[in-house]
C-alpha cells in the first residue's frame, strides 16, 4: 500500500477563493486537517494579500466569485512575474466542456466540478503538491 509523506504539510498554505458561506465552511473543515487554509471570499482580497507577500503553495478558487472571479483570477497570476508559478484549481459548479478548456487554456491546473467528492479533491491537490516538489511518494 502506498503512502504520502508530508514532509513540512502544516506549512504548505492553501489559498481558497470561494464566496458561497456553506461551501468556504466545508472546504476550511477539510483542508485544514492537512493544510495551512486562508479563505478569501473573492479573488480580488486574494490577489491583494498576495501582493502583500502572503503567498499561497496553492490556490482553490470558485469560477463565479464577485471582485475577480477564478477566471480572471488565473489570468491575473499567470502574467504576474512573481505568481506565475503559483497552481490553481478551479472548482465550479459548470458542468460545461467549454469553461474548464478555456480555464485549463489560461492556466488552470485543474478543474473540479461541484458537487465534488472531497476525496477526489485531496488526491488532486496531492498530484499538484507532488509535481511541484512539495509533496513525496513513499512506498
Amino acid at each position: 500500500m502506498n503512502a504520502m509523506s508530508f514532509s513540512g504539510s502544516n506549512n504548505i498554505k492553501v489559498f481558497v477563493v470561494e464566496d458561497d458561506l456553506f461551501m468556504q465552511a466545508v472546504l476550511q473543515e477539510f483542508l485544514q486537517v492537512t493544510y495551512e487554509v486562508a479563505i478569501y471570499p473573492n479573488g480580488f482580497d486574494a490577489l491583494a494579500n498576495m501582493q502583500r507577500g502572503d503567498l499561497p503553495d496553492l490556490i482553490i478558487a470558485d469560477l463565479n466569485t464577485p471582485q475577480l472571479g477564478g477566471l480572471a483570477l488565473i489570468e491575473q497570476i499567470k502574467i504576474s512575474d512573481f505568481f506565475y508559478s503559483i497552481p490553481i484549481i478551479i472548482l465550479s459548479g459548470e458542468e460545461g466542456t467549454a469553461k474548464r478548456i478555456e480555464c485549463l487554456n489560461a492556466g488552470a491546473d485543474d478543474f473540479i466540478v461541484k458537487p465534488f467528492n472531497p476525496a477526489e479533491l485531496d488526491a488532486r491537490i496531492k498530484v499538484v503538491l507532488r509535481r511541484m516538489g512539495k509533496l513525496t511518494l513513499s512506498l
